[in-house]
């Protein structure tokens, strides 16, 4: 597999990969190969560095528990923000989420349960809701 930088003739970068040289050409000539951006089949390769392993030491891998403990007090200190500024609404906040996007209730930020089910419809019907992060235990809590 070979990875190309390629630009259109509107200079709309992108990446594609093909099984060989020969075969980016052959797909490019056939007009096959088109920008994801504007559909133009006006390619061209664009100059890239080959990734190439050299002497070079090669980054440290990431601390991963450092990672994931960063990831954890983040979710952590959006669902305080939200608990501590947003009203809660319980069982009735689909219902409720609808009724401000509609106009019918006061606009204002809100909180609460909502099944899969009545999530998937708000977002289908535009109405715009985004879960909380879950957390686990806090092992400070726990007897």
């Amino acid at each position: 597999m070979i990875r190309y930088a390629l630009a259109c003739d509107h200079d709309h970068g992108f990446e594609a990969w093909f099984a060989s040289s020969s075969d980016y050409d052959d797909q490019a000539a056939r007009g096959l190969v088109e920008c994801p951006f504007c559909g133009s089949t006006e390619v061209r390769k664009q100059v890239m560095a080959p990734a190439v392993a050299g002497t070079k030491k090669a980054a440290p891998a990431p601390d991963m528990a450092k990672m994931q403990a960063m990831m954890m007090q983040a979710a952590r200190e959006v669902r305080e923000h939200v608990e501590q500024n947003f009203d809660y609404v319980g069982d009735a906040f689909a219902r409720e989420a609808r009724d401000i996007h509609e106009g019918r209730s006061e606009k204002r930020e809100i909180y609460g349960e909502a099944t899969p089910a009545d999530i998937k419809k708000l977002k289908d019907d535009g109405v715009p809701c985004a879960a909380l992060p879950s957390l686990p235990p806090d092992p400070k809590k726990a007897n």
